[in-house]
């Protein structure tokens, strides 16, 4: 990337210059996308966070402080539209209501629901305070963010992931050790 004068195209894509656009474009995508790939969104969200990220460069491309350094302000920018997105997907809740074209559900189904989710709360009371606590929290409001998760447990906000990890494996292992598997 240290053959192109970041600065100059950027100033004449600023200026409306296609060629120069195009060229900065094919330079640094690949920066852009691997960025967002990096977060671990699937294929769609990581190209709408390259679009976006390229958008808000046609949005202050002539007011860049230091024009030479625009694959650090791109990385800084795709990092950003990445947890944005990331962020924005945890708020979806999806719908629970049942298909009205989705005909009842036997009794014998009805049981073994029962039944599942009879073994997984015993499972999950045997978890530490800690897992269970979390555990309670997600399955009560899918909706908490990190942080409102942290406060009510007590933690740093950079905890929750890795505690939420090792809560499930643990779970997980519970399960299977009384022969679930998670298929």
């Amino acid at each position: 990337m240290t053959e192109f004068d970041f600065g100059e195209l950027l100033g004449r894509a600023a200026g409306g210059d296609e060629t120069a656009w195009r060229v900065l474009v094919r330079a640094l995508s690949a920066l852009v996308l691997g960025i967002a790939r990096s977060y671990r969104l699937g294929e769609a969200d990581a190209l709408d966070v390259c679009q976006n990220t390229w958008l808000k460069l046609a949005q202050v491309s002539g007011g860049l402080r230091d024009p030479a350094r625009l694959p650090a302000w791109l990385a800084t920018t795709a990092r950003r539209q990445a947890l944005h997105t990331l962020t924005a997907s945890r708020r979806e809740v999806p719908c629970v209501d049942q298909d009205p074209a989705e005909p009842e559900r036997s009794a014998e189904h009805a049981l073994l629901d029962a039944e599942r989710d009879r073994v997984l709360w015993q499972a999950v009371e045997r978890l530490p305070d800690r897992h269970r606590e979390l555990i309670h929290l997600l399955a009560g409001d899918a909706r908490l963010t990190h942080a409102e998760l942290a406060v009510k447990l007590g933690i740093p906000p950079g905890s929750i992931g890795p505690l939420r990890r090792r809560a499930l494996d643990r779970l997980r292992r519970a399960l299977e050790t009384q022969g679930y598997d998670h298929a």
